[in-house]
Order: structure tokens, then sequence, then C-alpha cells
């Protein structure tokens, strides 16, 4: 039996942080809002990875409620069109955000990243949302164009996470999880599967992290007292990703 209990968001006096990171593909909020707002708050979340945001007409308007909704603020995201965005949590103090349009192969849509660098306590971390190409070539090459973001980035500490679309074995998900730490993989909790709508069941949205971030927990929050199954079916058609994470404070 999993534990229900997660540890807390919470900073530590010598300026490290406990901090909760939720990823979640929200279908452009087109299946029952008030359960995606329930789970949202449900995971108590410091920073929400968003995939599929609403876009175009009124887009920040839809995105604006969403975070009343949940007790959050829009962080970044969106300016773009390509779907990625960022919400936190109060708790966060803001450097700076940019959204980062990628190239664009013909014929296929354009995708982006949501990036920012924020600081809980003393620890300043580099934060991207991405949702990852459905063509395998251009899906590989993003993955390079992740990794090279986050290293530019300029903080001791980097979270990227998102829908990949592709499970561990694939080549994009097989190159981040070689650079960066696969939360999962590291302190599995909770449930695995985060696309359960065909078969088979598939893990293809993740939570990864440099090293020198610890991992505590990470996995689909199916445990949570304060979320029902009925909610995660009806809020969009992937499963939500929740990390808990510590950030030490930089020497």
């Amino acid at each position: 039996m999993l534990p229900c209990m997660l540890p807390n968001s919470v900073t530590e006096p010598d300026g490290s942080a406990v901090i909760r990171a939720l990823s979640y593909n929200i279908r452009s909020m087109r299946d029952d809002e008030e359960a995606l707002a329930r789970v949202i708050r449900a995971c108590a979340p410091d920073l929400v990875f968003v995939q599929e945001a609403p876009r175009f007409f009124r887009w920040r308007k839809h995105a604006a409620r969403l975070a009343a909704k949940t007790d959050l603020v829009v962080l970044s995201g969106g300016a773009t069109a390509a779907g990625p965005l960022l919400l936190c949590s109060l708790r966060a103090f803001v450097e700076r955000t940019e959204d980062v349009l990628l190239p664009r192969t013909p014929g296929l849509h354009r995708r982006g990243f949501a990036t920012a660098v924020v600081r809980f306590g003393a620890a300043r971390v580099a934060v991207l949302s991405a949702h990852l190409s459905l063509d395998a070539a251009e899906r590989r090459a993003q993955a390079d164009l992740l990794l090279d973001r986050l290293g530019s980035a300029d903080a001791p500490y980097a979270i990227a996470a998102g829908d990949i679309n592709e499970p561990p074995t694939g080549p994009a998900f097989r190159r981040l999880s070689t650079e960066l730490q696969d939360c999962w993989t590291v302190a599995p909790w909770g449930g695995e599967h985060t696309f359960t709508r065909s078969a088979p069941p598939r893990r293809i949205d993740a939570i990864f992290a440099t090293r020198g971030v610890e991992v505590l927990t990470c996995g689909v929050p199916t445990s949570l007292p304060d979320i029902t199954e009925a909610d995660l079916d009806g809020a969009t058609d992937h499963l939500p990703v929740l990390a808990t994470l510590r950030l030490p404070t930089p020497r």
C-alpha cells in the first residue's frame, strides 16, 4: 500500500526548499474544468508545468481563470501560442521568464518552451515546460534543444517537465534521462502510467531534474485523499505527474 502523505512544501532555515512540481497535459481545458481544478488544488503544487494550454482566442483569459481556480498565478507561456504554460504559487520569487519558439518542420505543429528562473528561499532554479513533437526525428532534436536551454539558464538547478510523446525506451526520452534525473525512476510513488486511454498504458509524461536536486517522490497522484478517480478521468485525457523535490542552498 503506497502512503498517501507527501512531504509538505517548506523553506528551511538555511534557505533550502522542499517544493512540489506538477506536470499536466490539460487538453486545452476542453473537458471537466472543475475536475481539473480540483486535481491541481489537491496536489498543492508550487510549480505547474502545463501542456496543451488554451491557445489563440482569449488564451490569457482562460489561463488566468485556471490560475484563479487553483490559487496560483500565471508564470510564463502562452505568448508563443505553442501550448506550454507555467503556473506557480506565491512562494516563488520570479527572476525572469521567456517563451521560446522552436524550429518548425513544414507540415507539423509549431512547438515551444515556457521557461523561467525562480527562487524558493535561497535556492534558484530554472524551470521549463515542454510538449515534444509527434514526429520522432523532430522530437529527438527538441530533446537536444531542451537540454541546451537548461544549460544556458544560469541557475544552479533546473527542472523540466512535460509530455514527451514517447515512453522511456524512446530516443528523446532516453536522451533526457541520460543527462537529467528521471524523477519517477529515482523515487517512484503513486502511479506510473500517464496515458491510459489506449492500450497499452504508457508513461509518456515526466518530470526531470538536474543533478543536485534531491528527488523525494514522483508519480501519478492516485493515492492522495482529495483526488478521486472520477476527477482524474474527467479532467483531461492524460494523468498528472507530481514530484516532491528538495532544492539545496547553493554553496
